[in-house]
């Protein structure tokens, strides 16, 4: 924090306003992005937001990568839910490609975007509760993050960065243990979760500290093409699944929750019902898992899906096709593609120009969090800046999807 020298306003000579710097490295802003704050007391009459302070210039990059070696680019972004990020960018190089996919392929990929948005959402719903004071609700719903972490971990070796799947499916089949940790997560977590909403959704200061703070309209949210659960607490049913279905969404039954005033209260709730929305979705994939044929997890396209490790080990064809993949030798339809996801933060889109050659001509992220950053300064004049803190948090900014 930085306090200036007072400033005197022409209005009002009494006046005393001081700057702020909220951020980069203040642990309130959950992330590395700053807004320049003028406060009267503890009431902000205006901010400037900034950003810049990690950008890892991940959209040149891709245009020097192979489609391949994009993907661990993209679960950079959203780091708290990376594999809907990775498989938001297979689909749209499998629109490119126009590959169909099993459906069993796509009843697994839904499971593993569901877990991601159950972690995402845990994660932004428990800061919530912890900046309005609950600790013990952070540490107790917090745990299953790691539990979905060792589902990831066991279909991929991996946890935070997922870099899951390949273009054309995953790299390999979910393993009974895999299967067991899912059904052990489907049992216990909506214990805990209810036990959490008992912990809040009545508290009186958790009400005080939350409802009606930060109210937007649902014409207000539209106006900064807000998406995702901050436009759903507005008052607005759009999710990127049911809109345009992906990975045989549409094959699925559930609910699109929505809030009416759009303050932060409504943003707990939409986001709390949707984790329950996930795991009704999750139970009916596993269920549909079973009436798809068993062994299949990726297409049958094998210009550019990768061979497996042990052909490729003692098969000069397959060593050749793997050589050639990865380096991006195959030749890909001139074209121009949009694929949309409904990352946990909103529409997570990925415009793709390719011009037939080894990388993309131009590929463009459409990143939420940079999208609904716009509005934070807006909203927090007139606010106090406790109160704002709480909205950062409800608003789950991501520092790595405003910096790509």
């Amino acid at each position: 924090m930085n306090h200036n020298h007072p400033v005197f306003t022409d209005n009002d000579p009494q006046s005393e306003l001081v700057t702020l710097n909220l951020g980069p490295t203040h642990p309130a802003t959950h992330g590395v992005f700053q807004n320049v704050l003028q406060l009267d007391g503890e009431r902000i009459v205006s901010g400037v937001s900034t950003i810049g302070y990690i950008h890892r210039a991940f959209e040149k990059i891709a245009e020097h990568r192979p489609f391949y070696q994009i993907t661990p680019l993209t679960d950079r972004l959203n780091y708290c839910s990376s594999p809907i990020n990775n498989m938001g960018w297979h689909m749209t190089v499998e629109k490119l490609l126009n590959i169909q996919m099993p459906k069993r392929v796509d009843y697994l990929r839904v499971i593993i975007m569901e877990l991601s948005r159950i972690s995402d959402h845990i994660i932004c719903n428990t800061i919530i509760g912890q900046d309005t004071g609950a600790t013990t609700t952070f540490l107790y719903l917090f745990q299953f993050r790691e539990h979905i972490y060792e589902i990831f971990e066991e279909v991929c070796g991996a946890r935070l960065t997922t870099n899951i799947g390949r273009i054309g499916g995953f790299e390999r089949d979910f393993n009974e243990i895999a299967f067991a940790k899912i059904n052990k997560f489907l049992k216990e977590f909506p214990v805990a979760l209810k036990e959490f909403e008992n912990l809040l959704t009545r508290n009186r200061i958790f009400i005080d500290r939350t409802a009606g703070v930060a109210e937007v309209s649902k014409e207000t949210a539209l106006e900064y093409s807000w998406t995702g659960p901050l436009l759903r607490a507005a008052g607005v049913d759009y999710d990127v699944r049911v809109a345009d279905p992906y990975s045989s969404y549409q094959d699925f039954d559930f609910e699109i929750p929505v809030g009416t005033s759009g303050d932060i209260y409504d943003r707990y709730l939409v986001r709390n019902e949707e984790m329950w929305q996930s795991v009704r979705i999750i139970e009916q994939a596993v269920v549909k898992l079973k009436t798809e044929p068993k062994g299949i997890f990726h297409a049958d396209v094998p210009d550019f899906y990768l061979p497996p490790k042990q052909e490729v080990y003692n098969n000069m064809e397959a060593l050749i096709y793997h050589f050639k993949i990865v380096m991006g030798e195959i030749d890909a339809p001139k074209a121009e593609v949009y694929h949309a996801v409904e990352g946990g933060n909103g529409e997570l889109g990925f415009y793709l120009i390719n011009d037939g050659g080894r990388t993309p001509y131009r590929l463009h992220f459409r990143r939420p969090s940079f999208i609904n950053y716009q509005m934070f300064a807006p909203m927090s004049e007139g606010m106090l800046l406790s109160d704002a803190i709480i909205n950062m948090s409800s608003m789950n900014i991501i520092a790595g999807e405003l910096d790509a």
